[in-house]
């Protein structure tokens, strides 16, 4: 048996990873269900569903039967003059899920460009409905994370995820998300970039911001945004790529609230974790300024693999599957056993600021040192974690579970445990210190 581990060191260059590797790493060899296998035959529970892709579990036979049978008639064709049915088949079924009010499907590759998508059409709507020179302040939460692209990452909050790049991002408004007690804060910040009648475009994370630390809000304070925003006429982008596909209870996190935005960007779990694949989806005040036979008019952004016929039918099979009694009642039994052990955590001293929203559960550690990303406390947690046989993935002094919805009782539990133990830990260390 070849050592992977030291190949892999010497030739691959892996994501929010020093180059000098990780000792902690392990060489993955197979999936099933709530468990990943090393090439030792350890198992861990993916309590991330290895990074919010993997929605139904590893290896679901369902999905990987649609893409076989798929692979056997076609693999990939140019979207471009050309169409063919796992396409339409899974736009249909996106369609049906988001409602009327969304009228077209435009496909992608990742949920970075999912947002890239969103942007350029919003802008390119607003000059086409109003004057070319008609203002573009677009406007998005402070902590809001959209990706890595330079778009996404113009929109996103600054940080060490784009600080190298910031003389090069383009400006954008930032208003406080709407978080418990800081509502008010948030609905003023935005009514006074309103009343500058120059904003063009809202964007924001429905419900729970991912990477910027599993904030969470309510469907009130979004419902008061997107009314404002309609009000104001400024176009809406709901960036659903972590939220989707039943995260936060219902199958969409927007389908909590009345108002609806003008755009949705959906990635991750919409394969369940098998292929890439992205999707924006767009209303009829976006659609209206495209609808022309004139090739000018035409939108100018393409992806060699767009709409990739495997991908297309391991979406299509996960889209069958989170909309089955089963995963409704496995999100609401995750739910139920997360608002549990929020009672258990919100006992400690250690704990502030535990929250859920639908199959998430998140809080902070309290520490001495400033909180972040890079807090101390991360690197010692994860790696107990992993000992515990639980993939776990802190983001800096914020922990959270955000596990398949396929995960039992018992392997819910084992994190749960190696969340319990892996605090005491941090405080054995920090009384002996």
């Amino acid at each position: 048996m070849r050592d992977l581990l030291s190949i892999d060191n010497k030739i691959i260059w892996h994501p929010f990873t020093p180059l000098a590797g990780d000792p902690s790493q392990r060489v993955i060899e197979r999936g099933e269900g709530a468990l990943l296998f090393d090439t030792e035959n350890r198992s861990l529970v993916d309590g991330i569903s290895s990074w919010w892709v993997n929605i139904h579990g590893h290896a679901r036979a369902e999905i990987g039967q649609a893409i076989a049978e798929q692979a056997a008639k076609l693999e990939h064709v140019l979207f471009a003059g050309f169409t063919h049915p796992p396409a339409i088949e899974v736009a249909e079924k996106l369609l049906n899920i988001a409602g009327p009010h969304y009228k077209r499907v435009f496909f992608s590759d990742n949920g970075s460009t999912a947002v890239e998508v969103a942007l350029k059409l919003s802008i390119q709507a607003r000059q086409r409905a109003e004057a070319a020179n008609s203002p573009h302040v677009i406007v998005a939460f402070e902590n809001a994370y959209h990706g890595d692209t330079f778009g996404a990452m113009s929109l996103s909050g600054r940080g060490i995820f784009n600080e190298p790049f910031s003389d090069l991002l383009f400006e954008v408004e930032r208003i406080p998300e709407p978080t418990p007690g800081k509502e008010v804060k948030s609905f003023e910040a935005y009514d006074k970039l309103l009343r500058s009648k120059r904003v063009s475009t809202f964007i924001f994370e429905p419900l729970v911001l991912g990477a910027g630390g599993m904030l969470m809000y309510s469907a009130k304070s979004l419902e008061k945004l997107l009314e404002m925003s309609r009000e104001a006429g400024v176009t809406t982008i709901a960036d659903e790529v972590m939220t989707g596909f039943g995260r936060t209870g219902d199958i969409l996190a927007t389908q909590s609230t009345k108002t609806r935005p003008d755009l949705i960007t959906l990635s991750k779990g919409i394969t369940g974790g098998f292929l890439p694949l992205a999707v924006t989806l767009c209303s009829q005040k976006i659609v209206a300024g495209f609808e022309s036979h004139n090739r000018a008019d035409a939108f100018f952004h393409g992806h060699s693999y767009t709409a990739n016929p495997l991908a297309c039918a391991a979406a299509s099979a996960s889209l069958d599957l989170v909309q089955t009694e089963q995963c409704s009642n496995q999100r609401q039994f995750i739910n139920e056993q997360h608002l549990n052990f929020k009672a258990t955590l919100e006992a400690r001293s250690d704990v502030a600021d535990c929250r859920v929203t639908g199959t998430i559960l998140a809080f902070d550690v309290v520490q001495s040192e400033d909180p972040g990303y890079l807090s101390e406390i991360r690197e010692p947690l994860y790696n107990h974690f992993l000992e515990q046989g639980v993939l776990l993935r802190p983001l800096g002094n914020t922990i959270y579970i955000m596990p398949p919805y396929c995960i039992r009782q018992s392997e819910l539990e084992q994190c749960y445990q190696a969340i319990i133990s892996g605090l005491e830990v941090c405080l054995i260390n920090r009384a002996g210190s």
